[in-house]
């Protein structure tokens, strides 16, 4: 649409192999949901117009783990759900990458129950955790970053056997909590 009038007609382009292959694979991140609480609304809010995941290539959510490569667990995990997300994850296309997205899904949050996986790292690999309850989708998108810049860099750490190691990168805060608008007292009026 214009930009082969711009370029000369011999011209040559340069470049390493795995340079182009890091750059498809930075900007067609495919995310499958395994989103099962109220992170799963924000984790959907990301992909409105106001936040627009599309911007970083990561709009095409599937549903199936074979056409995806980053799992984005959000929410709570009751222990009957694990072999499940387990199996998500087994069948998911290397490389794979993994966002533990909210306070639950990273170390059980407020439910410390017998039922609540105290984390899902215990079970999977994660490579970012990102952190609140529920975390801003601004956060979610931020994981989403990080996982492109390894993978632009060229940092996918293996192991002895050829084995992809989890990055375990843990996300600060980006945002400050406003105040009440209104100041709260207690007692006498």
């Amino acid at each position: 649409m214009g930009i082969e009038s711009a370029l000369p007609v011999d011209s040559i382009l340069t470049t390493q192999l795995h340079r182009v292959i890091n750059w498809a694979r930075r900007s067609s991140i495919w995310p499958l949901p395994f989103a099962t609480a109220c992170c799963g609304i924000e984790l959907m809010s990301t992909a409105c117009s106001r936040f627009d995941l599309a911007r970083f290539g990561a709009e095409a959510m599937r549903f199936s783990p074979r056409q995806s490569d980053l799992l984005i667990v959000a929410g709570r995990v009751a222990v009957k759900m694990l072999p499940v997300l387990q199996r998500v994850y087994m069948q998911m296309a290397e490389p794979r990458w993994v966002i533990s997205m909210g306070a639950c899904a990273s170390t059980g949050g407020v439910f410390d129950t017998y039922a609540v996986v105290q984390g899902i790292d215990q079970f999977i690999p994660v490579d970012v955790y990102v952190p609140g309850c529920p975390p801003r989708p601004e956060m979610l998108i931020e994981g989403v970053m990080a996982i492109q810049r390894i993978i632009d860099r060229d940092n996918i750490p293996y192991d002895d056997q050829g084995k992809r190691i989890p990055l375990q990168v843990a996300l600060a805060p980006n945002y400050e909590p406003r105040g009440q608008p209104v100041e709260v007292t207690i007692g006498a009026s």
